[in-house]
């Protein structure tokens, strides 16, 4: 899948005062900002346009400093040039930081639109950086409410700084609420998901998360060094132990101030939304996210799909001659347990170009030419088998018709059937992933707003240039993460949005759709929709 890309990725270090040097940071607790360079590598899945941290060092004029730019983690803080990284390490030296990682759903690829946001101010309490992972449904509304006096101005257009603007208002006058009273009054005003990092100039942190939970958020303690990042393989290989790293609740906070740590409710919750697709895609394969582990998910979407190949038996595929091959590299987990679970081989026939470029900012067939050398088919594996070809998604489906078509002519397989470890993807994401409008997704049109039976899938997979196609069904997803689906965000394969605002963009996009319009995705659309 090479269309759908999640907004970013955050992570956040504190060397507690007046503790004993970790064995996780033995610099010292003045560099624990060292770590967030090495926490953002294994976070970079999340966002490769951007990258920054801002560290905070009680003994240095800037108290809190901030270094971002455009570009991978490796480009933006200089790893592979010795000199140059140590040089940085060192003027960001400092006890706590935050760290960030971008892919823009929304603004411009520059640096100003680089994570963390750093506020200035003359008073420590209200000079603040913060990182933010998510997107708000109601960014209309709280953008026009803050314009609609004069007083206010935006710079950018991203949910980010409407959140740097209510952080400002909640800490405005005399007015000295708790990071936790901070952030419960905002949250009050939001309509979407977001985990979030900040640091103040006080050294004050705080870590929150969504209460519907839609956005990840692990932590890990060991008495002295704090850290957190959106997922938990970024905490494991910093070395903490994998008992002491755990998932924040939704709509709780960690705050840490004078140099104690606390963890406590902002939020009520009424239901859980987790995102699901950070389990079958989005995600590091090595995470484990809200006591679910990736890798165990994603083995489960393949017995589901051996599961429905085993029930239908219309292929014999235990002729001798028939393989499964995974759209590397999320695919791979559940193709290796589908080939498993039907006792046949997993070969990896296709190798895929990491240096090849993203083919989603490709229009039309810019997109087209940048698929075709995203995947290298191997012929010594493909020729004349019968390839089963495990897919995580299809969004627009211009890469899998690609990856067809150079299956049949370089790879000279003699049967392709397609088979997709998710359901039908149906409508926009309105909550931080890079989607396409209704318009340009790839089953509505054939679903027609009914359900998925054998004859929309054949003329799917006619379209596509398959010999035959299937998707899981709905409700498989959630016997694989193992959580009931009322606690799952499935609104791209349900249509249902857990929250307010998400269900009307929903509708406005499906008004809009067929009619004439320049915006490549859906919440462009309807952000344009919502002011006119």
């Amino acid at each position: 899948m090479s269309v759908l890309h999640h907004e970013c990725g955050i992570c956040a270090v504190y060397h507690l005062p007046n503790t004993p040097t970790s064995e996780i940071c033995p610099e010292g607790p003045e560099h624990a900002s060292r770590l967030l360079p090495r926490m953002l590598l294994d976070i970079q899945n999340r966002g490769q346009l951007a990258a920054g941290m801002t560290t905070f060092n009680a003994s240095r004029k800037q108290l809190i400093d901030t270094h971002k730019d455009v570009g991978s983690v490796t480009e933006v803080f200089r790893l592979a040039h010795r000199e140059p990284c140590e040089r940085l390490m060192e003027e960001y030296a400092g006890q706590a930081g935050i760290g960030h990682v971008r892919y823009a759903t929304c603004g411009t690829e520059d640096r100003s639109y680089a994570q963390p946001f750093e506020r200035h101010h003359l008073e420590k309490r209200k000079w603040f950086s913060f990182g933010f992972n998510g997107q708000l449904a109601n960014y209309t509304e709280l953008r026009d409410r803050l314009l609609q006096d004069g007083d206010n101005h935006l710079a950018r257009e991203t949910d980010t700084e409407i959140l740097m603007h209510e952080f400002s208002r909640e800490l405005s006058g005399d007015r000295e609420p708790s990071l936790v009273e901070m952030m419960a009054s905002v949250a009050q005003r939001l309509d979407g998901a977001y985990s979030l990092v900040f640091l103040n100039a006080r050294g004050e942190m705080l870590v929150a998360r969504d209460p519907l939970g839609i956005k990840p958020l692990c932590y890990a303690f060991d008495g002295s060094l704090f850290a957190a990042a959106s997922e938990s393989v970024a905490l494991l290989n910093l070395g903490f132990a994998p008992e002491r790293i755990k998932s924040l609740e939704p709509g709780h906070a960690i705050t840490i101030v004078e140099g104690q740590l606390s963890i406590l409710p902002f939020a009520k919750a009424p239901n859980l939304a987790h995102c699901f697709f950070e389990w079958i895609y989005f995600a590091n394969v090595a995470s484990t996210l809200d006591r679910r582990s990736v890798y165990l998910s994603r083995t489960a979407l393949g017995v589901e799909l051996a599961k429905l190949e085993a029930a239908d038996g219309s292929i014999d595929y235990k002729d001798g001659n028939t393989i499964v091959v995974p759209v590397p590299d999320t695919s791979k987990a559940a193709a290796d347990s589908m080939a498993y679970e039907l006792g046949i081989p997993s070969r990896e026939g296709l190798i895929r170009n990491r240096y090849s470029g993203r083919t989603f900012i490709e229009g039309g067939s810019g997109r087209r030419k940048k698929a075709q050398t995203k995947y290298t088919p191997l012929r010594e594996v493909l020729e004349g088998k019968r390839v089963f070809l495990v897919e995580d998604s299809i969004v627009r489906s211009t890469t899998m018709q690609v990856l067809l078509d150079r299956i049949k002519e370089l790879g000279g397989a003699k049967e392709i059937h397609v088979r997709v470890a998710c359901p039908p993807i149906v409508a926009p994401c309105f909550y931080g992933i890079d989607m396409p409008t209704v318009d340009d997704l790839f089953a509505p049109k054939f679903l027609k707003g009914g359900p998925l039976t054998n004859e929309v899938q054949a003329a799917m997979a006619k379209q596509l240039g398959a010999d035959s196609l299937r998707y899981l069904p709905v409700e498989a997803i959630a016997r694989a993460i193992n959580l009931p689906g009322s606690q799952l965000c499935q609104a791209c394969i349900t249509g249902k949005y857990p929250t307010k605002r998400g269900q009307e963009l929903y509708q406005i996009d499906l008004k809009d759709s067929g009619k004439p319009n320049n915006v490549r995705r859906a919440y462009e659309r309807t952000r344009a929709v919502a002011t006119s």
